[in-house]
């Protein structure tokens, strides 16, 4: 969307201004999806919704959208950007408790919290909260909706940025809704996809794959009281909602809008490419999911143009890309996405210490829209899949099934030599499919090494913590922490004792922040300590180099050593960074040559601003130590 604006106007005048922009727009997107003849009231209650909820938005809150759009432009694309991810009741008890520790973040450089779903949700199981019985109102257990509003002032004013899930493709069977239609109601029935007999489910089932085949095989579940199978892709206590209902596209766009009222500034779409609904289809990534998306943005950007959306898709490189939308929607769906295959294969390098499949995935995947970027993580609150394309596994020699039992046994406890202590989650027997789970100091070898009080294992595995964490600071986008892993955290087994938990293992990297750790950083030696100050330095660094701002300024370089990841930020008004990462266990060289080749060759040296040390170029070239990460500049 791109509006001039007359610094006279009022939020009122612009809000108009921007409806009367883009009416054409949503109309084209309304009715791609629901046929114009049947719906045209419906389209009607949207235009007439539209003004309303941009009513109900705070004054203060329309005002931060003007700011954002006149002054900062693509904010979230900032240098500046340092986000943390957390469960807000392992952080520090409540939304209270995580007020009080904003200045551990500042002290960090982190200014943008991602924090686990806080609304209310079933007592039971809940999918650590992806159940919702409500979108805006706030479990009694983080405390309250005005704990939230108070939370959410005190970022503003620390300019500092929050992310709230929207669990857009399903309900808990608690909803409101899902209650109505267990009643009788055929209105809230028609919000979901129930139906009297297996007729229409199994049709489904012929092609739905199953997301949790241990604990919720199938994609349906007969409810009782409804007498009705309710389609449940998830869990069986998550209803999944009928989007092809233009009704539900209405409430959900009303109760989206009341979450990001209470100051949310980015919304991380949960589960968007399940969102549209098709027999003889998987159900996944569909055009009309990606239309529904689209449309519910451009009513976003209509009435909160400050606010953004973060697509929670986690599919195949080509695929993710397609959520910043593609054609005559490119740049007009989420302005963020999850790097979620950068995370896995990076996960594969450590484990193979070989680099050739991470960059032969890097150069398939398109460019991106200018106006879109990454969030870059190394690891976050759910399981590490294994979702590579098979084609590219064989183009590298390797067998593709084979391969991904050997990363199940590398980081699952079954080779003996590997320093990984994680676990398997949700591993299917039927094709030999499965997930990692465990947090990334013991994934990377610190939890063995302090049991073993091995040294050089602790040693190893706080570097790789460090090279990986490195490298997404500094690859293009958002980087995001993972809470703990600035302190080398270690699995949390608690989880096994509690019965709503202990089916579930990915609870193990769940773990509750360490406080007591966390008070002895300064006058403590140890791999918590050096952990989070390397990690302050690094990120301290990236805030200060507007090279690393995300403007499509990254540059894979094909290094001629497999063990190495290089690759280069570049800058028309600041000196290029050219990023150099070895996962090998021993020393690894960059000739001159090569260095030459991709024009980083410099006669009187280069040096590290991550050490401040200048590197002398050798006769050999450029060597890394084992899990070295430098970040270079020309002198």
């Amino acid at each position: 969307m791109a509006l001039k604006f007359d610094e006279t106007k009022s939020p009122e005048d612009l809000f108009a201004l921007r409806l009367a922009t883009n009416l054409t727009l949503v109309k084209e997107g309304f009715f791609s999806l629901y046929q114009e003849e049947r719906h045209k009231a419906y389209f009607t209650r949207l235009i007439d919704l539209l003004p309303r909820l941009f009513s109900d938005r705070p004054t203060e809150l329309k005002f931060q959208d003007l700011v954002r759009v006149r002054q900062q432009g693509n904010w979230y694309q900032s240098e500046k950007m340092v986000g943390m991810q957390l469960y807000t009741n392992h952080f520090n008890k409540d939304l209270k408790g995580l007020r009080d520790k904003l200045p551990y973040f500042e002290e960090l450089g982190v200014n943008f919290l991602h924090l686990m779903p806080i609304t209310t949700r079933p007592k039971e199981e809940n999918d650590g909260g992806y159940a919702v019985n409500s979108y805006h109102e706030i479990d009694k257990k983080f405390g309250t909706k005005n704990d939230l509003e108070k939370l959410t002032q005190e970022l503003r004013s620390r300019k500092m940025f929050l992310m709230l899930d929207f669990v857009v493709n399903h309900t808990s069977n608690e909803y409101p809704w899902a209650k109505k239609a267990i009643a009788g109601s055929k209105k809230y029935r028609s919000y979901y996809f129930t139906y009297p007999d297996r007729d229409i489910p199994d049709a489904f089932e012929e092609t739905l794959p199953e997301v949790f085949p241990q604990t919720s095989p199938g994609n349906f579940t007969y409810n009782k009281k409804m007498k009705r199978w309710v389609m449940t892709v998830f869990n069986d206590y998550q209803w999944d909602l009928n989007y092809s209902n233009p009704e539900v596209f209405l409430e959900m766009l009303t109760n989206l809008v009341k979450l990001i009222n209470l100051g949310v500034d980015v919304v991380r779409f949960d589960a968007l490419a399940f969102l549209w609904k098709k027999i003889r289809t998987t159900s996944q990534n569909l055009p009309e999911a990606h239309m529904l998306i689209s449309l519910f943005r451009m009513c976003l950007q209509i009435i909160a143009p400050g606010t953004v959306l973060l697509a929670e898709a986690i599919v195949a490189p080509t695929e993710i890309i397609k959520y910043f939308g593609e054609e005559s929607r490119k740049g007009n769906e989420c302005e963020m996405a999850y790097n979620a295959s950068l995370m896995a294969l990076l996960w594969n390098s450590i484990a193979t210490k070989k680099t050739n499949l991470l960059q032969k995935s890097l150069q398939e995947i398109p460019k991106k829209p200018d106006t879109a970027t990454w969030i870059n993580y190394i690891r976050c609150h759910d399981d590490i899949g294994l979702g590579f394309d098979d084609a590219h596994i064989y183009d590298i020699g390797w067998d593709a099934k084979e391969h991904r039992k050997f990363l199940l046994d590398y980081y699952c406890q079954v080779l003996p030599w590997s320093p990984a202590k994680g676990l398997v989650f949700m591993y299917n027997p039927k094709n030999g499919d499965g997930r990692i789970t465990g947090s990334a100091a013991s994934l990377l070898g610190l939890e063995k090494g302090i049991m073993e009080n091995n040294e050089k294992l602790i040693k190893a595995a706080i570097d790789k913590i460090v090279m990986m964490h490195g490298i997404v600071f500094s690859y293009g986008g958002i980087p995001m922490i993972y809470a703990g892993d600035e302190i080398g955290m270690l699995n949390d087994y608690s989880f096994l004792e509690d019965p709503n938990k202990k089916h579930d293992s990915r609870w193990v990297n769940r773990p509750q922040q360490d406080w007591e750790t966390i008070a002895a950083l300064q006058g403590k030696k140890g791999h918590s300590s050096e952990i989070f100050f390397r990690l302050q330095k690094m990120i301290a660094l990236r805030k200060k180099l507007s090279v690393f701002a995300d403007s499509n300024n990254f540059v894979l370089h094909a290094a001629p050593n497999q063990h190495l990841l290089t690759f280069e930020r570049n800058a028309i008004e600041d000196k290029s960074v050219l990023v150099l990462s070895n996962f090998d266990e021993n020393p690894q060289t960059l000739s001159n040559d090569w260095l030459q080749s991709i024009g980083f060759f410099a006669l009187e040296g280069v040096k590290d601003i991550i050490s401040n040390k200048k590197i002398k170029t050798a006769s050999k070239g450029i060597t890394l130590q084992p899990y070295e990460l430098l970040w270079l500049q020309k002198l």
